[in-house]
């Protein structure tokens, strides 16, 4: 019998949003999202989207709340466009690194490896070379805080199979995001002391199947 992680019920969650996809999706798409937003409300889209767009490097904490209530944590490296890392506090024993074309999942403890299209992760939605959330992506809902503000987003040809909502800071500063699946499901992560830095090291963006031995086929 499969075990399911709770990094492994993240990224199958989130698999059918597509959002990378929807970034270049139709024009259409985009105008009836714009059309469902209030000049306030898309002013507030407007200044995640700068903040997405100028974030390169950046490390922090995080920790992340499945659909049960477990609660996993650990750090968090982030290589815009296209990389980042996550990596798990013990006893998790789970390691996973985008590399820019996929994202892989190592599991310590099932010595268990998996790969997925980052494109089919709501990680591509963040490590875009160009963020639009203006294409494809239908904003259904932009919600204000008193420290920040939500936005709520669906992949505007697939919109039955979930959605994301990702939070900021009253600055625009990304503090987290929730992936809902389409049963309701609802996975959690919350950034800590998640700040914007530089020189990191391009290994953490590497990582091969550790079970593979040189010499072994």
């Amino acid at each position: 019998m499969t075990t399911t992680t709770p990094t492994r019920r993240f990224v199958l969650a989130a698999a059918g949003l597509g959002l990378a996809t929807a970034l270049g999706g139709q024009a259409l798409a985009a105008q009836q999202a714009a059309a469902a937003l209030s000049a306030e409300d898309q002013a507030l889209v407007d200044k995640a989207t700068a903040y997405i767009q100028t974030l390169g490097s950046a490390k922090g904490r995080f920790v992340q709340t499945d659909a049960r209530g477990t609660r996993t944590q650990g750090t968090i490296w982030l290589q815009r466009p296209g990389k980042a890392r996550f990596a798990y506090d013990g006893p998790a024993g789970l390691l996973v690194v985008s590399n820019g074309a996929n994202v892989n999942i190592f599991d310590s403890r099932l010595k268990t490896f998996e790969s997925y299209p980052l494109s089919r992760t709501p990680l591509a939605l963040l490590l875009a070379r160009e963020v639009r959330l203006d294409r494809g992506v239908t904003i259904t809902g932009v919600r204000k805080l008193a420290d920040g503000f939500t936005i709520t987003a669906q992949d505007a040809k697939r919109q039955t199979l979930g959605r994301i909502s990702l939070d900021f800071g009253a600055d625009a500063a990304l503090m987290g995001w929730t992936v809902t699946d389409v049963k309701g499901g609802e996975t959690r992560v919350r950034l800590v002391d998640f700040e914007k830095t530089s020189g990191l090291d391009p290994k953490l963006f590497v990582l091969t199947d550790p079970r593979r031995r040189v010499g072994k086929p």
